[in-house]
């Protein structure tokens, strides 16, 4: 047995119960749910396109320099385990998607739909959080995440007298002050 991939043994989530269930709910709600996975692309996937383009705009308008592109957050096609149609696994029992076993449908969906709209979603966080940080540099439970966004100094430490009204914890993040010790 080989040792499970890193991001395996990273997982420090609670698991979300989908596997044990799917033959539980009935065959119209697999079908219909199946299906479901596909709105995204007509639905949100064309208005975070759009949005990514304007945030990441208003940070260059702002000077931003040095900013990630979308494609730092494609996986390199190299890293696919089933690239070539002829490695392609597919679904055979499930009466429900016949479709399932089709490698053209596993192939699109695994090494082209999924890459590229998870890629797209954390590519659109990252400019999110980036936004954040420059203009709200003010903890809160949660902006510890926001450290794979960091940048050099925020919109409150670009003028000393700003930066004089900060609380402590605020003026002296290493996430949106890069002149930060500690």
């Amino acid at each position: 047995m080989s040792a499970l991939p890193k991001a395996c043994e990273q997982c420090r989530c609670d698991r979300v119960t989908i596997g044990d269930a799917y033959y539980e709910v009935s065959p119209w709600r697999r079908y219909f749910g199946t299906l479901l996975i596909y709105v995204p692309l007509f639905v949100s996937v064309p208005f975070v396109i759009l949005g990514s383009f304007v945030i990441s705009a208003h940070l260059r308008l702002l000077g931003a320099r040095n900013l990630k592109t979308f494609w730092d957050f494609v996986p390199g096609w190299s890293t696919h385990r089933y690239s070539k149609l002829s490695d392609q696994i597919t679904f055979k029992m499930d009466p429900t998607a016949p479709w399932t076993n089709s490698k053209l449908f596993w192939m699109f969906n695994c090494n082209y739909y999924c890459p590229l709209s998870v890629a797209l979603y954390e590519y659109n966080t990252y400019l999110v959080k980036m936004v954040e940080n420059f203009w709200c540099p003010f903890f809160h439970e949660r902006k510890e995440d926001y450290a794979d966004a960091a940048i050099d100094k925020s919109y409150w430490h670009i003028l000393p007298e700003n930066v004089a009204q900060l609380h402590p914890e605020d003026r002296d993040c290493k996430i949106w002050n890069g002149e930060a010790e500690g």
